[in-house]
């Protein structure tokens, strides 16, 4: 299989799947679709991903090339054809709850940073979009943290890299860029610790990309 990742550096969802792929051991070509430049409103971009999202994921397989987009549903297609190292757990109790914290991410706070919400609350209450976005991160981060706290080991769940890391991490980067007072959260910390710790993670940082503009002008 030929693997092409359609994304942006500073995508937290594009990250999400970097991470994924980086885990598993999947090479996989950079595909670079600036958002800010308007590229994923391209005609050739929309051809493979007719919402216009980021991350897109391309496989060609047996002269077949599918197009996944949404990173959910991308990161679980990963994991049923490359189910080797896992990113779910084996018990049906410890992939939902896997799944809830990720879906939390995914859906309960990721949105409110998005730049096409953050738009609209420009339009309508200029130079608040950010104290907007930092109250709504800050609020599902919180509700995260007192999940988290309720399970043991280094990670999300147990001692072992789950969809929920993939998740948590490239979000705690988003409640950076928003000015949130991480500090209130040491548990969401001491696993992004620990995930930071390993190469496929590292290797997934957003500053580590080829699109990634030269640090003085980010």
């Amino acid at each position: 299989m030929t693997f092409r990742l359609h994304g942006y550096w500073r995508s937290s969802s594009t990250w999400r799947v970097r991470i994924g792929l980086h885990w598993k051991g999947i090479p996989f070509e950079h595909r670079p679709v600036n958002l800010l430049a308007g590229e994923q409103r391209r005609e050739e971009h929309l051809a493979r991903s007719p919402m216009g999202h980021v991350p897109l994921l391309e496989v060609e397989e047996g002269g077949r090339t599918l197009h996944l987009a949404q990173s959910m549903a991308i990161l679980e297609w990963l994991e049923e054809r490359v189910p080797s190292p896992p990113l779910l757990p084996a018990d049906p109790d410890g992939r939902a709850r896997v799944r809830r914290l990720a879906e939390h991410v995914n859906s309960s706070i990721q949105p409110f940073q998005n730049a096409v919400t953050l738009a609209w609350i420009r339009e309508r209450l200029p130079g608040q979009e950010r104290e907007w976005a930092a109250h709504w991160i800050a609020r599902g981060l919180a509700a995260l943290e007192a999940e988290a706290s309720r399970g043991v080991g280094r990670f999300s769940h147990g001692d072992a890299v789950t969809l929920a890391d993939l998740y948590l991490v490239p979000q705690l980067h988003g409640g950076r860029r928003f000015g949130v007072d991480l500090s209130r959260f040491p548990r969401l910390l001491a696993i992004e610790a620990a995930c930071r710790e390993l190469p496929a993670f590292r290797l997934s940082e957003p500053e580590a990309q080829p699109d990634a503009p030269p640090p003085g002008s980010r």
